[in-house]
């Protein structure tokens, strides 16, 4: 292309015009309009008239002829009416050449300007024509409403991100303006923006009024919408994340409601057997409202029966009705600091499935012969009728440890079953409970419960064997389940778990290998199990709800699920579950990170975990929390060392903790 033609190009979506300096057949080298030097591809040039210029007359002469030139070709394109061509030539269906539309336009003489004009015509409207700048080709009537529609949206959301943004600078100033005409939707992406970043469908809106506002830190976006209350100081993100549901819906509340109250005698009387006589007792925390699982012991010549009576919660919710749909969404009730979501609307998990005292109620009941040398035999399983004698908490029972002969042998049968698990090879991590409550007030309470206290330890342990002898008599009559599995860990480091420490104990439970769900059972290293299932929890966990179903059918009390059906549950169950956890400890971190707030300056016991670069991993005993330490200069610590740190700064926020040594 010779030096001296007048050519266009399109960039950053504005059409500039520019004359040829030098070039060959697929490359020139142009001087713009703006003063700017480029090389281009002659391919993408979207025009090149018959002008030419001397390009010796001098840079700014040339300059202010583009300038001229381009000023010129925009006052020939705003008197091209693009719809009204559009009109003239859709019924023909075919691609025009440039020079025919330049033609239909300019029917008298036409030049390279109102064919330049022409194409910034139709490249700002490309609602009505497709073209390659050579030809063009009327859209059908079809696309052109889709196209229409396209470009109105574009505005409406262009008038978005402009109110959004002049709304949200005021708002970030302190001032408390009018809210904008599509207030939510604003908020709503701003919302969005601020939870999932560049993961969230209004990303680019909301960078765009971020840009306008001048905000350059999205933490504003957060102390925008406390201040106006869309969100409160210690909104729970995870629930917005991940969508959870804290309520149910109007369908789920109305049929948990309309469930009818009745003393049992008829339930399934054929099938069940009549329990309600037998003292049974409850083991929960202070504040339990929904009992699912109580405990019973008998004397015997051999030894002791022990009975495991767990809530039937399938007498109450069918499979696949309201209530299940809803429920199976959920997957578990998630515990945090300052709220609990159940699984099941209250209706259920805390009256008419609840083991309260005194009050009949059906339940799938596991019992097993325990002899005088700590052999079990004689397990038996059945659906049955039960109430509840003694309702007491962890505290109250190991208050009476020693001198109630019920919980005395109960915790000592536990102890036996747990020496015979860890003979078999499990893995028992004994870690201490840091209890975390967020109070009304705002006030927070932390305690550390320990884990192998005798009631702890005697209901964690008769739960693991119901669930074993419950996955047991599932497997013998061919039932699928879901299973619970686990390899064997990445290593062991100890073998006694009375005389691990706690840096033992926090090192080992990483080095656990994932649990495997599986419609069929396999070997539980950590339990040091054959086969197990979670069923003692139908209240609060829906595996255990279709392990229980499991052991309806076994006795016709409902039709099972198929394996295939257990797969496809595990599957839709396993995003929730998990989405419950992160929510869980994220709550429990922050509350956590909350509290230490308050204590900024103070020294803390710390065990160093790791080295990873120039920082430490270290694990803030008193609170079971992990964070970093920058190496101090002088001192090298090895994993396992005890040291004292001093809190610096701590965001509970921005999940940010600072200390140093010392």
């Amino acid at each position: 292309m010779e030096s001296g033609i007048i050519v266009e190009y399109i960039e950053q979506q504005r059409v500039l015009c520019a004359v040829v300096l030098n070039g060959q057949e697929e490359r020139v080298r142009l001087l713009n309009e703006t003063g700017r030097e480029v090389h281009y591809k002659t391919s993408r040039l979207s025009h090149a008239s018959d002008t030419r210029i001397n390009v010796n007359r001098g840079r700014d002469r040339i300059i202010e002829f583009l300038k001229e030139t381009s000023a010129r070709r925009e006052a020939i394109r705003s008197h091209i009416d693009v719809r009204e061509l559009w009109e003239v030539l859709s019924p023909m269906g075919e691609w025009v050449d440039l020079e025919t539309m330049t033609g239909l336009c300019f029917p008298e003489n036409s030049n390279g300007d109102h064919e330049a004009a022409l194409i910034r015509a139709c490249f700002e409207n490309r609602i009505y024509f497709k073209f390659n700048y050579q030809w063009f080709f009327p859209h059908a009537v079809g696309e052109v409403e889709k196209n229409i529609a396209k470009e109105q949206e574009k505005a409406r959301r262009q008038q978005l991100i402009e109110d959004g943004g002049a709304w949200l600078k005021q708002l970030v100033a302190g001032q408390a303006p009018t809210p904008p005409k599509d207030f939510q939707q604003i908020v709503g992406a701003l919302k969005s923006y601020y939870l999932f970043g560049k993961e969230s469908r209004s990303y680019s809106m909301a960078k765009a009024m971020l840009s306008r506002a001048g905000v350059e830190n999205p933490d504003k976006i957060f102390d925008a919408l406390v201040r106006l209350g869309v969100w409160t100081l210690n909104q729970n993100l995870e629930l917005d994340r991940f969508e959870i549901s804290i309520d149910f819906s109007g369908p789920v509340s109305e049929t948990a409601s309309h469930l009818p109250r009745t003393d049992y005698t008829d339930i399934e009387q054929s099938s069940r057997k009549d329990l309600t006589d037998l003292e049974l007792i409850t083991i929960d925390g202070q504040g339990t409202l929904d009992f699912d699982d109580a405990l019973s012991i008998e004397p015997l010549a051999s030894g002791h029966r022990i009975g495991v009576h767990i809530a039937d919660v399938g007498a109450y919710v069918p499979a696949d009705g309201v209530i299940d749909r809803a429920i199976i969404n959920r997957g578990t009730s998630i515990y945090m600091p300052d709220m609990k979501i159940p699984m099941l609307p209250p209706r259920l998990a805390e009256d008419l499935c609840s083991l309260r005292a005194g009050e009949v109620r059906p339940a799938i009941s596991i019992f097993f012969t325990v002899t005088h040398t700590g052999g079990i035999c004689d397990s038996d399983i059945f659906p049955s009728l039960i109430s509840v004698k003694r309702q007491i908490s962890y505290n109250d029972a190991d208050l009476v440890a020693e001198s109630d002969p019920s919980i005395r042998q109960l915790h000592r049968l536990a102890v036996d079953f747990r020496n015979q698990r860890l003979a078999d090879g499990a893995v028992l991590i004994s870690l201490p409970e840091v209890s975390l409550r967020v109070f009304e007030n705002g006030e927070i309470s932390i305690k550390k419960l320990d884990r192998d206290s005798p009631s702890r330890l005697l209901v964690s342990e008769m739960m693991i064997m119901a669930n074993w002898l419950m996955a047991k008599f599932l497997h013998h009559r061919r039932m699928p389940a879901v299973f619970r599995s686990q390899p064997e860990p990445r290593g062991r480091l100890y073998q006694n778990p009375d005389n691990a420490t706690l840096f033992q104990n926090w090192m080992q439970r990483r080095m656990l290998s994932r649990v495997v769900l599986s419609p069929v059972p396999e070997y539980h290293s950590g339990l040091g199990l054959d086969a197990y299932v979670t069923a003692t929890s139908p209240i609060r966990k829906y595996f255990d709800l279709v392990a229980q179903r499991q052991l309806r059918a076994c006795f016709d009390l409902e039709k099972g699920y198929s394996a295939d059906e257990i797969e496809q549950i595990i599957q839709q169950v396993q995003q929730p579950m998990t989405h419950a956890a992160i929510t869980q400890t994220r709550r429990f971190r922050y509350w956590m990170l909350k509290y230490l707030e308050g204590r900024i300056g103070h020294k803390e016991e710390a065990i160093v975990l790791d080295k990873r670069w120039d920082k430490y991993t270290i694990l803030l005993t008193a609170y079971l929390v992990e964070c970093r330490m920058p190496v101090s200069g002088g001192w090298e610590l090895k994993p396992g060392d005890l040291i004292q740190i001093t809190l610096q700064r701590v965001n509970a926020r921005q999940d940010k903790i600072a200390v140093i040594l010392g």
